[in-house]
């Protein structure tokens, strides 16, 4: 925490302190990142210097990421999280935006706009998961969030096993392409610390059941939508995932990218990017 000090700013929402940065003036435009992720990934994929060129960005650390606070007395759901979202947001004067979540955070993108539809003008889904599938990789990731055991795990052995287990991880979630330079400035120090690997551990203890939640109410999605995701992803299959939402969103764009993987938002920024100006055009009016 002393060698990668917060970027921004804090809020206390409700007892929990969270951190976020903004940048640049213009229509707000809201990045949630995804799991074991932090601020930080934003800001070296170049996302948040590029946004802010036209947009007020507003980078958050979701509970438990980063500088932000995780209450244990909370489980952290997509629904809790958006509504802790919307609390920040409103402290901050936004009463509208354009939201992007990557993997996870589309997730909680997804809550956002359901639940508070007058806010999120528009969506930018990246690399996410939206249907319930068979994942044996879950019960392995979730092990640190079982109670007491899960404490001692991420205390002792997650932290040894994640620095080992790094470059595999980086790996595969940046194939086929290898991992850009640019990343080099993601702080994996704060990524591997006992608190966030509890943290990540218990969303993705979520990922099926809120997949199973949401799977029957994307059509109550009404605002501009689009859909990203790299053709070669090795974490998600985007066509059980992506191309079924694109279907069920009717009026959803889908943009699928060759030749990249899970880290759209660092290897395809300049996509991602349009994606969230296509967005922004379509949402003039509504």
């Amino acid at each position: 925490m002393r060698d990668n000090p917060s970027l921004g700013w804090f809020l206390d929402i409700n007892g929990v302190r969270l951190h976020y940065v903004e940048r640049g003036a213009g229509e707000p435009l809201v990045l949630l990142h995804g799991n074991g992720s932090l601020i930080q990934d934003f800001e070296s994929s170049g996302l948040i210097e590029w946004g802010a060129k036209n947009y007020r960005v507003i980078v958050f650390d979701r509970p438990g990421f980063g500088h932000s606070d995780r209450p244990r007395d909370v489980i952290w759901t997509p629904v809790a999280q958006a509504e802790l979202i919307n609390k920040a947001l409103q402290r901050l004067g936004v009463s509208h935006a354009l939201v992007l979540g990557h993997s996870w955070g589309a997730s909680v993108a997804i809550a956002l706009a359901l639940k508070h539809p007058e806010l999120v003008r528009g969506l930018v889904l990246a690399s996410g998961y939206y249907y319930p599938t068979a994942r044996g990789d879950v019960v392995a990731l979730s092990s640190p969030v079982v109670p007491l055991a899960g404490d001692v795990i991420s205390h002792t052995l997650s932290p040894i096993v994640s620095r080992v287990m790094w470059p595999l991880l980086m790996a595969k979630i940046f194939g086929p392409q290898s991992v850009p330079k640019k990343f080099d400035g993601f702080p994996k120090e704060l990524a591997v610390r006992p608190s966030q690997i509890r943290a990540s551990a218990a969303e993705s203890a979520l990922m099926i059941p809120d997949a199973f939640t949401f799977q029957d109410q994307y059509t109550a999605l009404k605002m501009p939508v689009s859909i990203v995701a790299g053709e070669d992803d090795r974490l998600i299959d985007i066509d059980e995932q992506s191309s079924r939402l694109h279907a069920d969103v009717v009026q959803s764009t889908f943009h699928r990218i060759p030749g990249t993987g899970h880290m759209v938002n660092q290897t395809a920024t300049g996509s991602v990017m349009s994606a969230i100006n296509e967005v922004a055009r379509n949402a003039v009016g509504v």
